[in-house]
């Protein structure tokens, strides 16, 4: 609980900026579908919802660089700080999912906020049960936070060397799985394979990756440097 408060000292940052995020990203594509004619009755779509999202990377990122040094200097901890920032976003991205899916039904009871257009209630993950969409919302979240938090940790062991050889090292499994599945002519059944996954299993692989990454990332940040 301590770690969590002394995450949120700087409220901007990691309340503030995404309630902005959210509220701006509704009000310029709100504005676009409103200057659309009338005349084009087809459903429009805005990704801009997902901008909040892809700012817990960006937590991700801070939540490490910038007060992992201070909370060493307050004797905090490496187990604490870990579970405590862990914890926090999870939290946040709990109430973020929740808001993504009330907003979801208000936009379906409203016909898309008055302008037939959609930003909360993709077809596909909102097709489902309402947890559906709850669960790949928080999912999202929470992965793309935990790959802001691993590299940052790996920076913080192993500085700019170490991400250097984490990204080639990534581009080469990469490279190499797609070489594999050409060669062995697998893309067809790779293409299946995809469009046989439904929101809950999407949020399985995502669930599974955010437990590798939050294992890699607590071993490294026991060795890391402030």
């Amino acid at each position: 609980m301590n770690v969590a408060r002394m995450q949120l000292i700087n409220k901007w940052t990691f309340l503030g900026v995404p309630a902005i995020v959210i509220a701006g990203a509704f009000a310029v594509s709100w504005a676009i579908w409103a200057l659309i004619p009338d005349s084009v009755e087809t459903q429009m779509y805005s990704g801009a919802g997902q901008a909040v999202m892809w700012y817990f990377l960006v937590l991700g990122i801070q939540s490490l660089t910038l007060t992992f040094p201070f909370s060493q200097a307050m004797s905090v901890s490496r187990r604490n700080f870990y579970f405590g920032t862990v914890g926090l976003f999870a939290l946040v991205a709990l109430v973020i999912s929740g808001l993504y899916v009330v907003l979801g039904a208000v936009e379906q009871a409203t016909n898309g906020w008055g302008v037939n257009g959609i930003m909360f209630s993709f077809p596909w993950i909102s097709d489902g049960p309402w947890f559906e969409a709850f669960i790949v919302y928080f999912m999202a979240m929470v992965l793309l936070f935990m790959i802001g938090f691993w590299a940052a940790t790996i920076y913080k062991r192993w500085t700019v060397t170490g991400m250097v050889i984490l990204w080639i090292s990534v581009a080469a499994v990469v490279l190499a799985l797609v070489a594999l599945a050409t060669w062995t002519e697998s893309w067809p059944s790779v293409g299946l394979w995809f469009t046989q996954q439904t929101p809950l299993t999407v949020s399985g692989w995502a669930a599974l990756t955010c437990v590798v990454l939050a294992g890699g990332s607590y071993l490294t940040l026991r060795k890391a440097t402030p």
